[in-house]
């Protein structure tokens, strides 16, 4: 399997799919975002998904729509969640680097205001601290390079990425 693709896993709010279409412009790739596929084959958005199904089978269908995803020289921006889905993980391994875009959890919040309606995989009564907690340790375990966007301008944090890469 060729292994051309740069794939971008963090917390909801990083910048995953803003900092994807950059860094795809920036170098000559494509850019694929799994959110969106998630919704073209539902045909909803990602909140009612989660709304109508819950968290656990939303997990699934992200899983199983991520460990199908086959491109070449692409950015790929990945769901938040996507950590859970061992074989989304495993897929998305197989097809490039994995970039972790690590940001403080204060910045994440300070982000994220749309939190019913951004479609976040959450257990009712959970907060996004606790979905930081949870997640941050499977961010680290699966990303090959993990480049810190704090409070950088977007083209400064492009830059950071691809230095990362040795691009």
């Amino acid at each position: 399997m060729n292994k051309d693709n740069i794939i971008l896993i963090g917390m909801p709010g990083c910048g995953k799919s803003t900092l994807g279409v950059l860094l795809a412009k920036t170098l000559l790739k494509s850019f694929v975002d799994t959110d969106l596929l998630i919704q073209q084959q539902e045909g909803k958005e990602l909140y009612k998904i989660i709304a109508e199904k819950g968290k656990d089978a939303f997990s699934e269908i992200e899983n199983q729509a991520v460990a199908r995803v086959k491109c070449h020289n692409s950015i790929i921006a990945t769901g938040g969640s996507v950590v859970f889905g061992e074989d989304a993980m495993k897929n998305l391994k197989s097809l490039g680097t994995v970039v972790y875009l690590k940001l403080p959890l204060h910045e994440i919040e300070r982000r994220v205001r749309n939190i019913r309606t951004r479609g976040i995989v959450m257990a009712p009564g959970q907060t996004l601290a606790s979905v930081f907690n949870e997640r941050a340790p499977l961010y680290e375990k699966y990303a090959d390079i993990t480049v810190h966007c704090s409070r950088a301008p977007l083209e400064k944090t492009v830059e950071k990425i691809i230095r990362a890469l040795g691009e």
